[in-house]
């Protein structure tokens, strides 16, 4: 049983909110942020990345930093840029990017159904980067960044969201990135009251992006907890998630780049993947058409590889492409062991597109490989048997903007 509630949302003018809302504080660098911020300073980015607002040598994780956060947010809400719904409500996210469009249900998750597993995750956080997000949120005293979630398919909430959406969005606007973002309100008794009872009737929804703000999100809901002495009954014991059918969200792939060859020749190299790859000379680049087959770029030749089906596992995590590279060539032949760690790779987002790894393999890379992208199936499946995925497993996109929608927790 998922308990998704309505919410009193605190969000931005129209006419404000196209320069309002900003795409996830993880998506940017320090240099990005601060440039993006300068350009436009009256983004929520200022906001999420409040060191922008200090000098270049500022400790972005000083006390003083996550206080200007709380600053900016309250003072844009004391004077009207930001308006709190009085009554609590779902609300529609729709967004049409690269001519896809697909519509999610902005609510609150519970912390306790990320504790007892009925929000699924499939991937782990690291510990640092949950602090930054829980101090954050802490400060602010709200909730700023959704958490991006997914379920599966229900004919009747698709039915609510389609009546919807012949009424006029409050919302219609074009972000920074190019995405056509409109919003509508869920305020009807009885669409509230059915929404719910469908969320409830859900043994799982699943995180698809967002991890760290959902640990984080949990963290500061059990530390408000155990400071009021309640085992419930507060607004932190939710939090703020877009919530989309399975059937309307992509996954891109999610790419390789490594710096050298591990000592071997380019020779040498392809001579070692004989075992577990047939391997092809391509003549153009190579976007793999299914699973099971990779592309690789190497001294400004593209191959194709086919892994073999013998070496092929039906385990939930180690079926999955991204395993078998792992396990078949970065660890064995390259000497990537944990890529977690290991400087020598880097991720490229799909978004970035093939030219992107042919770059970096004229810059600061040697090889690079193209994947085929993890389906929302193995995702569930993963999270269904409580394993964790490779790390850069998946690519979601587009972004969920940040600063849309807030979630108060006072």
């Amino acid at each position: 049983m998922a308990d998704v509630r309505p919410f009193c949302a605190i969000r931005p003018r129209a006419d404000l909110v196209r320069e309002f809302a900003a795409l996830p504080y993880d998506v940017f660098d320090r240099k990005e942020a601060r440039m993006f911020v300068r350009e436009h300073p009256g983004s929520f980015l200022a906001i999420d990345r409040p060191e922008t607002q200090f000098p270049e040598d500022q400790d972005m994780y000083a006390p003083e930093v996550y206080a200007k956060a709380h600053d900016l947010l309250w003072e844009r809400v004391e004077r009207g840029d930001l308006i709190k719904e009085s009554s609590p409500a779902y609300y529609l996210y729709e967004q049409t990017w690269n001519g896809r469009t697909q519509t999610g249900i902005v609510a609150c998750a519970s912390i306790d159904d990320y504790r007892d597993g009925v929000v699924k995750k499939h991937e782990n956080t690291r510990r640092d980067k949950e602090e930054d997000r829980v101090r954050h949120v802490d400060a602010c005293d709200a909730q700023t960044g959704p958490i991006f979630l997914c379920f599966r398919r229900d004919g009747i909430i698709a039915q609510i969201v389609s009546s919807v959406k012949e009424t006029e969005p409050v919302y219609d606007f074009t972000s920074h990135d190019s995405t056509k973002n409109r919003i509508w309100i869920i305020d009807k008794a009885l669409d509230i009251q059915t929404l719910r009872e469908r969320f409830t009737a859900m043994q799982a929804i699943y995180i698809a992006d967002g991890h760290h703000r959902c640990a984080s999100a949990v963290r500061v809901g059990q530390a408000r907890r155990e400071a009021a002495g309640v085992t419930g009954g507060l607004e932190s014991d939710h939090f703020l998630s877009v919530l989309f059918p399975e059937d309307e969200l992509a996954i891109l792939d999610y790419n390789r780049v490594v710096r050298d060859l591990n000592g071997l020749d380019a020779g040498g190299f392809l001579d070692a993947l004989a075992g577990a790859f047939i391997v092809e000379e391509a003549d153009a680049p190579v976007s793999p058409e299914r699973k099971g087959v990779f592309g690789m770029y190497l001294d400004g030749r593209w191959y194709r590889l086919f892994a073999r089906p013998e070496r092929i596992s039906d385990d939930a995590v180690e079926c999955l492409d991204v395993a078998y590279l792992q396990r078949e060539l970065l660890a064995p032949v390259l000497g990537i062991d944990d890529p977690k760690t290991d400087t020598r790779i880097d991720f490229v987002g799909g978004v970035r597109g093939l030219a992107e790894l042919e770059r970096r393999c004229r810059t600061d890379m040697r090889v690079a490989f193209s994947m085929h992208p993890t389906s929302l199936q193995e995702l569930f499946a993963v999270a269904d048997a409580g394993r964790l995925m490779p790390p850069k497993s998946t690519w979601f996109e587009p972004k969920l903007l940040s600063g849309l929608f807030i979630h108060a927790l006072r």
